[in-house]
């Protein structure tokens, strides 16, 4: 099991980040603003324009440190990788399952069983919590339509058919997502999903929720000898890390979802975390963003039973542990990907 060490996040968007001996260090100028050591670090995400030396990005890609890139706005741009040492025969017969429609879907629908799982125990988990202040019957709909969904995609054969029941499930989902908003009710309201540009600032949080877990999927993926770039039910695009997205669907509900809600019926950020452009977008200041970014360390700092390992372990290690029973599945040790359900 890898090991959950931290994340360095660089948001300020004039940082350089540069390699020092075996430390890395940020650059303002000519000035050192911050230097951490290199073996101290798993993942390297910055968000600034200035960039990473050549020396910094080559020293990441030897001692498998993920180097990622984003905008300022937390739009994912790019990640640096060395060269794989992943089991050859394990990504030959990822491409071939992935080839093959019927045996996609035989891993994608547990994938979206599981985000279907997650989404109706999340919302059975805000009517048991909150029964009081809730609309508990619109709530329990919701939910019952998600369960009615389960065998339908544990029996679907092809990945089309399979889109379509996750799209059913998510229109289910988010039609009730503003219910499951307790606080701050003048400022956070959700409607409906948008994305490029995200229009309010509840979709402004799962956009940036959503490329926080891509990244950490694809870098779990990548780590078991997978390629993220490879999916079953996301079709191959150039640039798209189409497995990892794939990954990330069962964990959206409880690792991004549940995180954003938090935020707001903890009243971690408010209206003034968040900046509104002539466009119509709606995105996180630097304040907001930096909050953000240190509420996410922290959450995937906690602890959790993995339903199927029965094993604790941090939030964060969660994609690592998924990955690592797909890559058994694959290779043959399992008789079909277990899916992560939240309890």
């Amino acid at each position: 099991m890898k090991q959950l060490l931290n994340t360095l996040f660089v948001t300020s968007e004039d940082v350089y980040l540069a390699l020092d001996g075996e430390n890395v260090v940020a650059k303002r100028g000519d000035d050192i603003v911050a230097r951490y050591p290199l073996h101290t670090l798993q993942e390297i995400i910055t968000f600034s324009y200035a960039g990473a030396s050549p020396a910094l990005m080559g020293a990441c890609a030897d001692k498998r440190i993920g180097l990622a890139f984003c905008t300022p706005r937390g739009r994912f741009l790019a990640r640096v990788s060395g060269e794989n040492n992943g089991n050859v025969l394990l990504r030959r017969k990822q491409y071939r399952e992935a080839d093959d429609d019927r045996s996609s879907c035989l891993v994608a629908r547990n994938m979206i069983f599981g985000k279907l799982y997650n989404s109706a125990h999340s919302i059975a988990r805000t009517c048991r919590d909150n029964g009081m202040r809730v609309d508990v019957c619109t709530l329990r709909n919701a939910e019952n339509i998600l369960k009615d969904l389960y065998p339908k995609v544990r029996d679907c054969t092809d990945t089309e058919t399979l889109r379509g029941l996750e799209g059913v499930g998510a229109t289910a989902y988010f039609g009730v997502l503003d219910h499951m908003i307790l606080g701050q009710k003048d400022a956070f309201s959700f409607n409906q999903r948008s994305r490029r540009p995200p229009l309010d600032p509840v979709n402004a949080m799962l956009s940036f929720a959503y490329s926080l877990l891509a990244h950490d999927c694809a870098s779990a993926l990548e780590s078991v000898g997978l390629d993220a770039y490879v999916g079953f039910l996301h079709k191959d695009r150039p640039g798209r890390s189409s497995l990892a997205l794939d990954l990330m669907e069962e964990l959206r509900p409880c690792m991004a979802d549940r995180f954003v809600l938090t935020l707001i019926n903890n009243r971690v950020l408010s209206e003034k975390s968040f900046e509104y452009q002539e466009s119509g977008a709606v995105l996180l200041t630097d304040a907001g963003r930096k909050t953000f970014l240190k509420q996410w360390q922290e959450r995937k700092k906690e602890k959790i039973t993995h339903p199927y390992l029965e094993e604790k372990m941090a939030w964060g290690m969660i994609p690592y542990a998924q990955a690592l029973l797909l890559a058994r599945y694959l290779r043959g040790d399992l008789d079909e990907y277990p899916p992560f359900l939240w309890k």
